[in-house]
C-alpha cells in the first residue's frame, strides 16, 4: 500500500507480522478492543460465545503475522501508532454474510468492520484517515467495493464510545459513501464502488 503524504503527520500502512506489537497497543488492555481483537464477525454463534479474550488475541496475531494478506491497517501520528480500521473481502467475514440486509454479493466486495482509535488521539482526523487508507488498499488488491456498517448518530438518543467502533455514518458519507439501506433504526449499510471513481 502506498504511504500518505510524507508532509501528513497521520501515515496508514499495512498491519504486516513487523507491526504486530504497534497493533496490539493500539488495541490496549482494557474495553471493547481489548476483549474482541476484531474477532467478532469473523466467528459465529458458539464459536464467539466460547472465545475468550486471549484466544481473539491470539486469532488477531496469526491473521497480523501469518496470513497473506493483512486482515487490517494501522494509522501512526507522528510515529505513534494511534489507530486501527479491520478490513477484508467480505467473504472473511461470516457473521455479516450471514445477517440481513448486508449488501450485494460477495464477489469483489471487500468489508470494513472495525475501528480503533487509541484514548488521547481522538477528534484528530486518524479515522477519516483510516477510511481513506481502507479505500485505497481495496483498490489496490482488485477489490470492486467497499462496504461499511455504520451507525447513524442521528438515530439514537444516546451512543457510547465503545458503539461507534464501526463508524460512524458522517465518517462514510464524508469518504464518498453511499447509504444503500437501513438494517435497524441506527445502523445503516453504506457502500463505495471504485469501478466508478
Amino acid at each position: 500500500m502506498s504511504q500518505l503524504l510524507p508532509t501528513d503527520p497521520i501515515q496508514v500502512v499495512r498491519a504486516g507480522p513487523q507491526r504486530w506489537e504497534d497493533v496490539s497497543t493500539v488495541m490496549g488492555r482494557r474495553g471493547g478492543s481489548a476483549s474482541c481483537w476484531c474477532q467478532f464477525f469473523r466467528l459465529r454463534g458458539t464459536e464467539w460465545t466460547g472465545s475468550t479474550r486471549q484466544a481473539n488475541r491470539e486469532s488477531l496475531r496469526r491473521q497480523v503475522c501469518e496470513d497473506a494478506m493483512p486482515p487490517g491497517l494501522l494509522a501512526y501520528l507522528d510515529g505513534e501508532p494511534v489507530g486501527w480500521c479491520a478490513v477484508a473481502p467480505k467473504s472473511a467475514y461470516p457473521r455479516v454474510v450471514a445477517a440481513r440486509g448486508t449488501g450485494q454479493a460477495l464477489d469483489g466486495v471487500w468489508s470494513v468492520v472495525c475501528f480503533v482509535v487509541r484514548v488521547g488521539y481522538r477528534r484528530r482526523g486518524v479515522a477519516r484517515r483510516l477510511i481513506e487508507g481502507a479505500v485505497e488498499f481495496v483498490r489496490e488488491e482488485g477489490g470492486r467495493v467497499v462496504e461499511g456498517y455504520p451507525v447513524d448518530p442521528a438515530r439514537r438518543s444516546s451512543i457510547s464510545a465503545d458503539e461507534l467502533y464501526h463508524g460512524s455514518l458522517g465518517l462514510f458519507t464524508d469518504a464518498g459513501f453511499t447509504v444503500v439501506s437501513r438494517p435497524s433504526k441506527a445502523r445503516v449499510l453504506v457502500s463505495l464502488d471504485l469501478d466508478q471513481r
